[in-house]
């Protein structure tokens, strides 16, 4: 692959991963309207850890109080937020684990459409920008209680489907919730440490199984690029949301399925 395309694409899962306008949709977009290779594997497996290593960077010692406070209680039994927050994102990782294992050959095979991906991206973005007019906002991470975890869960497998967003489903469930956006940012970004995570070793076992070539140089281009992008935009967004709400990217995410509509319908 061209170093061009390299830069590109590390750039692109860094900027998009965080942001609410879906990573997914696109790194799929890209090589295809611009007529590229696709991208390989190998690849995939070093943006996503790339920005797994920004998120945990980024929250290093919010992790560790979460961490430490966690594995010294028992489920729902301690009042400790940082214990809580645990077991929720460990409860909230849960739904889009079990489905995306389950139902990972399908959704490859018939949602990587780009017209479901034009239709994702325009109605999520509406409903992200209904939860942000209409969420009370008066709520922060530590008032979170089961039945929100229940809700955000459920929510994030919607994320599944290329277009939708995973920080942009679970800030919009956050929102609906009454989470500032600040609140819902932060927690969305947390839960995303799973969730990468987890997707990033299920992409490295099925690299392992399928014998594909790595190629070293690129892999850590790609790497170091997503780590840099995302850590910025992690920190770029939560100082800034709460002064540009929501409305910048649901008017992106609005032309670009636009786009998309007119190009593939």
């Amino acid at each position: 692959m061209e170093f061009l395309h390299l830069i590109l694409l590390g750039l692109l899962q860094g900027l998009t991963e965080f942001l609410p306008i879906s990573s997914s949709a696109h790194l799929i977009l890209l090589p295809l309207l611009a007529e590229w290779q696709d991208q390989g594997l190998a690849l995939d497996v070093a943006a996503h850890f790339g920005t797994l290593v920004a998120v945990v960077t980024y929250f290093r010692m919010d992790i560790k109080n979460i961490v430490g406070s966690g594995v010294k209680s028992v489920p729902w039994q301690d009042n400790n937020i940082n214990a809580r927050l645990f077991w929720f994102l460990g409860f909230a990782t849960i739904p889009v684990s079990v489905i995306g294992f389950l139902g990972h050959d399908f959704i490859s095979e018939y949602f990587r459409d780009p017209l479901i991906i034009a239709v994702a991206t325009i109605c999520f973005g509406l409903l992200l920008w209904w939860s942000d007019i209409k969420g009370k906002q008066n709520r922060d991470d530590e008032t979170l209680c089961l039945m929100d975890i229940i809700w955000i869960g459920l929510a994030q497998t919607l994320a599944l489907i290329p277009g939708t967003s995973r920080s942009g489903i679970t800030m919009t469930a956050g929102l609906f919730l009454g989470l500032n956006r600040k609140a819902a940012a932060r927690f969305s970004f947390l839960l995303s440490i799973p969730v990468i995570f987890l997707a990033g070793s299920y992409e490295t076992l099925s690299l392992i199984r399928g014998g594909e070539a790595t190629d070293v140089i690129s892999f850590a281009i790609i790497f170091i690029l997503s780590l840099l992008a995302a850590w910025l935009t992690i920190s770029l967004f939560l100082r800034f949301v709460e002064r540009t709400g929501m409305l910048p990217y649901v008017i992106y995410r609005l032309f670009l399925g636009t786009i998309l509509l007119y190009l593939f319908l």
